[in-house]
């Protein structure tokens, strides 16, 4: 590894370690690798620096699109960029699709609005009572003894209940082995993943079978049961693939985003302290942290037609990475991007993706974050990582600490 130079504007501490060399950069990037989970601020900042596009010869060989425009092209041009065959990158495939993400329109368009109005802004304003008193529910098991490991304690546990009781209608009693199958699965280069997306195949059509004997909830679940596109009722495997993301979504990227955000307030007190004192700037600041600390990293695709990207010439059937977290700190869109900043005049991040397969869950995801962090600086002062701690991370499309121990002074809150 090397130590980079500090790109100008940075005020944090996040690029002052050490980040992979240039030639990993730009002919070796692996998003599976640890040690980019470890540097990625870093090395991200490096790679748009020699080249917003790069080839990898890794996994086959594939392109790395790290800039902001390069980004956003891919993504808004699916007719190009294939995420229906995208996903060979990313590693191992489940079961069956995650529908809508891995089909492109117009079928993409028709699974998405199945979904979508059950997670507008007025419909999870609904959850806002209930995932309150979840969230503070959760901080008294432990706020009492100064100390928690936040992704055990905290972060895995409430976008999981949250979903499980308020969105989908399952069994709480079955959520700690649906989490485990959801996040194994995830990590493409874990020996079980094979198994584990089987295992989660099999949850996901079991807990189907369950809501087709009973009643009604007149929820996300009812629609894809009794969905038709086209008067075309959806086949079994389509309504696991639906459910399936919807898990996946709601389980895992939630989780790792509060990890990061906690790591952050850790290294950088005056965020936490700014936000006690300053409560209105809360919903702008949510809007910072997923900019600079979304546990959605990247995606992949696959190039349908020849084209031409950030000056390479892109061919039929190459694969690609978009890498939303490094499009989120690129300075032409991003002035100071590496600064916490919730009074940005635009932020017009890809904390959810964007074009057609953005995230159908944002508003959900929004909602968890922004009330636990409400309550989290309310109830908990002078948080810092707990004396040794070593963080480490989950690598792969998403990046959460494996593990973060942190301090605190309990506070009541006014």
């Amino acid at each position: 590894m090397e130590n980079p130079t500090t790109p100008a504007g940075a005020s944090t501490a996040e690029l002052n370690g050490e980040r992979l060399p240039d030639d990993w950069c730009l002919h070796h990037f692996d998003h599976l690798s640890e040690e980019l989970a470890a540097t990625m601020p870093a090395t991200m900042a490096r790679m748009r620096e020699l080249s917003p596009v790069a080839r990898s010869e890794e996994h086959g060989g594939f392109w790395v699109a790290t800039g902001y425009e390069e980004v956003l092209s891919v993504a808004q041009n699916w007719g190009t960029f294939s995420s229906e065959h995208g996903l060979s990158v990313a590693g191992r495939r489940g079961v069956v699709r995650n529908l809508p993400v891995e089909v492109d329109p117009p079928a993409q368009r028709a699974f998405k609005s199945l979904i979508t109005p059950y997670f507008t802004p007025a419909a999870v304003a609904e959850y806002e009572p209930p995932t309150r008193e979840l969230v503070v529910r959760l901080i008294e098991e432990f706020v009492a003894d100064g100390q928690v490991e936040f992704m055990d304690g905290f972060a895995r546990k409430l976008p999981s209940q949250a979903f499980f009781e308020f969105a989908i209608g399952a069994p709480l009693d079955e959520l700690d082995e649906v989490s485990r199958l959801a996040s194994l699965s995830s990590v493409p280069n874990h020996p079980d993943a094979a198994e584990n997306w089987r295992g989660l195949y099999a949850w996901v059509k079991g807990f189907l079978d369950r809501r087709r004997a009973s009643e009604p909830r007149g929820d996300v679940v009812d629609a894809v049961l009794a969905a038709e596109i086209d008067g075309v009722p959806l086949t079994d495997d389509e309504k696991i693939g639906a459910v399936q993301l919807l898990i996946l979504g709601g389980l895992e990227t939630t989780a790792g985003t509060l990890g990061l955000v906690l790591e952050r307030f850790c290294r950088e007190p005056h965020i936490p302290a700014m936000l006690r004192e300053r409560p209105e700037l809360m919903p702008k600041a949510v809007e910072e942290a997923l900019r600079l600390d979304s546990a959605f990293v990247s995606v992949g695709r696959t190039a349908v037609r020849e084209d031409v990207l950030g000056g390479h010439k892109i061919a039929a059937g190459d694969k690609l990475l978009i890498h939303w977290a490094s499009a989120n700190r690129d300075a032409g869109e991003f002035p100071d991007p590496h600064t916490f900043d919730p009074n940005r005049s635009r932020n017009r991040h890809f904390a959810f993706g964007a074009g057609p397969h953005r995230c159908a869950g944002s508003n959900l995801a929004r909602l968890n974050i922004r009330v636990a962090l409400e309550e989290i600086v309310a109830r908990m002062d002078d948080i810092a990582l707990a004396e040794g701690a070593r963080i480490e991370y989950h690598a792969g499309l998403t990046r959460s600490p494996l593990s973060l121990p942190i301090t605190f002074t309990p506070r009541t809150p006014n």
